[in-house]
């Protein structure tokens, strides 16, 4: 959330964030309900103080008029702070001054391109053809055991995924990130705490009956998991990384090109995370991208940089950039990576502290994709061969052992 003495100190600010985001909470009733929590907030301290006065005279008469007076009030102060968190909650992140207008993603801003375009002596099939033939992708199973959205990997196809995976956790725990495996079920709470609910509801697959939810990225569990905690200072940057499924029900992709598995209900995930400083979290999402960028360079992917305009950020965002990989079958870019600086949002949200000394404040949060399956899709497409093999990237040979093309069988 944004802190709500930034509220209070900038509400025409405020009001031009709500604009620009296209966000309808009435600025003028929340900043009146917070005033109203505070000058209630004061009256209850006031008569908790008298209670303990009169607790000490042994004034029992007085004493009982006075408990019915703070129930009162602490009703009062109930009503008025939920009503206040209603309207505080749904509140979009700031912006970054320079993020680019536009409706929505085809309006992104190329920032850099690398990686020269494969030429094919044919045209090239989608990963989902290449696949079938190969034997190492089955959408039409996955559809069977799950529902459509599912499907297996297969011998060289799970291979080089592992292989992959394994060559992301690697590089980043070489960069001094910590690996985690979390929890993929995390309870309503954790989903506010990161800016997931309200804002993305749809796009999530609860437990029936349990307070429970699937997670659609680590980011989820790694950032909650130091909710309600105070943090020292002095052991910031804390750096986390998590090998995860990601579910989501994708209620919102109506009309997106979906075929094959580009945009399906689960995949699979390796995430950064980083808790800094404020004054270091601008640095730290260009580290994370150059991780991303040079990782991608190792798996010989050409790609392009975008930064994302005003229509297509999520409101927890507060500056973002999508990496999008070359794919030859679909003759574009697609999107494989996001990285979003998200200041204090999340941490004001899950009330992680920082302690400096006397001085206490939130840490700023970066979260960004190190790398999902949709990077061996971008393999199958780019390095299909005359003879329907698939051509390994030599940072993968290694983890595959020595394999160099994947073939049917």
């Amino acid at each position: 959330m944004i802190d709500i003495k930034l509220i209070r100190d900038n509400p025409d600010m405020i009001r031009d964030l709500c604009r620009r985001r296209n966000c309808d909470i009435d600025i003028d009733r929340l900043i009146y309900i917070d005033e109203q929590v505070r000058d209630t907030g004061a009256k209850l301290d006031a008569l908790r103080h008298e209670r303990k006065r009169l607790s000490a005279r042994q004034n029992r008469n007085s004493m009982s008029e006075l408990k019915t007076k703070i129930s009162e009030q602490e009703n009062i102060l109930s009503d008025l702070k939920r009503e206040r968190d209603s309207l505080w909650i749904r509140l979009p992140n700031l912006l970054a001054p320079d993020t680019p207008d536009g409706q929505d993603e085809s309006q992104n801003v190329e920032i850099s391109r690398w990686g020269e375009l494969p030429e094919l002596p044919f045209k090239p099939k989608t990963h989902e053809i290449i696949g079938s033939e190969l034997g190492i992708l089955d959408l039409k199973r996955g559809a069977k055991v799950a529902a459509s959205g599912f499907y297996y990997w297969r011998g060289g196809g799970a291979r080089l995924t592992w292989a992959i995976f394994q060559l992301a956790v690697d590089f980043l725990t070489q960069r001094g990130f910590d690996f985690l495996f979390t929890p993929i079920l995390a309870q309503k709470r954790t989903f506010f705490g990161t800016g997931y609910l309200p804002f993305f509801e749809e796009d999530i697959y609860k437990i029936d009956g349990e307070n429970l939810y699937l997670i659609g990225t680590s980011e989820q569990t790694l950032v909650a998991y130091h909710a309600d905690e105070i943090i020292t200072a002095k052991s910031l940057p804390l750096l986390y990384s998590a090998y995860t499924p990601c579910l989501r029900t994708e209620a919102g992709s109506y009309g997106r090109e979906s075929r094959g598995a580009f945009r399906v209900h689960q995949f699979h995930k390796v995430e950064q995370i980083v808790f800094c400083r404020p004054e270091e979290s601008e640095s730290w999402h260009e580290r994370c991208q150059h991780n991303i960028e040079e990782f991608m360079q190792l798996l010989e992917i050409p790609y392009r940089v975008v930064r994302v305009c005003l229509g297509d950020l999520g409101a927890p965002a507060y500056k973002k950039y999508d990496v999008e990989a070359w794919f030859a079958g679909f003759n574009d870019y697609r999107e494989t990576h996001s990285n979003t600086n998200l200041l204090d949002y999340q941490t004001i949200r899950l009330k992680i502290r920082c302690k400096q000394g006397e001085h206490v404040f939130h840490p700023h949060t970066i979260s960004a994709t190190m790398i999902t399956d949709r990077a061996a899709l971008s393999i199958l497409e780019n390095g299909q061969q005359p003879d329907g093999t698939v051509l390994v990237p030599k940072a993968l040979r290694p983890l595959m052992g020595g394999q160099e093309r994947i073939s049917q069988g």
